[in-house]
């Protein structure tokens, strides 16, 4: 099979016979094999029935419901699981991803050997305050953290080869960050080409200003992984002997000048260094153990189930 488009999608009943058929016809044009895997994450209104119509007028249409909504990422990552074909292409279901992209995309993977594509909406439909602004500000940040050299990590329509997909983690929010998640996995050819941006023909975005906020918390978190995921230690432990070496060199100060330099002086515990060196004691005792904690969690952890199936088509 040469393209898996993979969409998930939260209340898109609008738009989702539309976006098929113009996925069929670019598929068809091209004479790609392929498949098309919707993933409902939970939606209230009739997406999953008309995705149940199209999947029995079209074997390539296939689908995935979520019992609940457990967001982007648990859909994207299901998707992943599933997806067979040796190129695959994710999108969103609002229509402001342009499937004609898709020949271009596949060529840049198979022809071109990249590993990942990612879309760059250089020009967008969005509001100027509430989306392209801090989407500019999440993107230089994300760049400067994790040296991935993207314009647009938030764009949906992206293009990976199957090893890809088959070798990374997506969870939590970490969606944004795939092409980080690939780099962290050892798949650095990493392309970007610039996509055409639609403005948004029905319902409303599912995404607030607070994504924002979540993703730079993400993009924190992808750091912290990407670095010291495998060994916590090298982290709290640095930082906690650090923080014992300054609270042990208080105290240490504070019994010498006490015995031998000023030995009729105040009370030790009536000098704020005294509390300086007790607290920095303590907290330098807390990152070790956090350390020690982080080391048995990684060993011992077990990979749970972080959503869960309600449906299936056409698997």
């Amino acid at each position: 099979m040469n393209i898996s488009v993979v969409i998930p999608l939260l209340n898109e009943q609008e738009s989702l016979t539309e976006l098929n058929d113009w996925i069929a016809k670019v598929m068809q044009s091209n004479h790609f094999s392929y498949e098309v895997i919707f993933i409902d994450d939970g939606s209230t209104d009739d997406s999953w029935q008309i995705i149940s119509h199209l999947s029995k007028q079209n074997s390539h249409v296939k689908g995935i419901r979520f019992l609940k909504n457990f967001g982007k990422s648990q859909a994207l990552h299901a998707g992943f699981e599933k997806a067979q074909g040796d190129v695959v292409i994710t999108m969103d279901a609002d229509l402001q991803d342009n499937p004609n992209e898709i020949p271009e995309l596949y060529n840049m993977i198979v022809n071109d050997g990249f590993d990942l594509v990612s879309g760059w909406k250089k020009k967008r439909y969005d509001s100027v305050l509430a989306k392209n602004l801090p989407s500019k500000l999440f993107n230089w940040a994300a760049r400067k953290t994790s040296g991935v050299k993207l314009n647009d990590f938030n764009c949906g329509l992206k293009a990976y080869k199957l090893d890809v997909v088959k070798n990374i983690d997506v969870n939590g929010e970490m969606h944004r960050y795939i092409p980080v998640l690939s780099k962290n996995a050892g798949f650095t050819k990493i392309g970007e080409k610039i996509v055409q941006h639609q403005a948004r023909k029905y319902g409303e975005t599912k995404f607030g200003m607070n994504r924002f906020v979540h993703g730079f918390l993400d993009l924190i978190t992808i750091w912290f992984l990407s670095r010291f995921g495998k060994r916590p230690m090298h982290l709290f432990g640095a930082l906690g002997f650090l923080m014992f070496a300054i609270g042990f060199g208080f105290a240490t100060y504070l019994g010498i000048d006490k015995l031998f330099l000023n030995p009729m002086g105040r009370l030790i515990t009536q000098r704020p260094q005294f509390y300086i060196a007790l607290v920095t004691m303590i907290i330098g005792t807390q990152f070790f153990v956090a350390g020690f904690l982080g080391e048995i969690i990684l060993r011992t952890k077990q990979n749970k189930k972080r959503y869960l199936i309600k449906d299936e088509l056409n698997f």
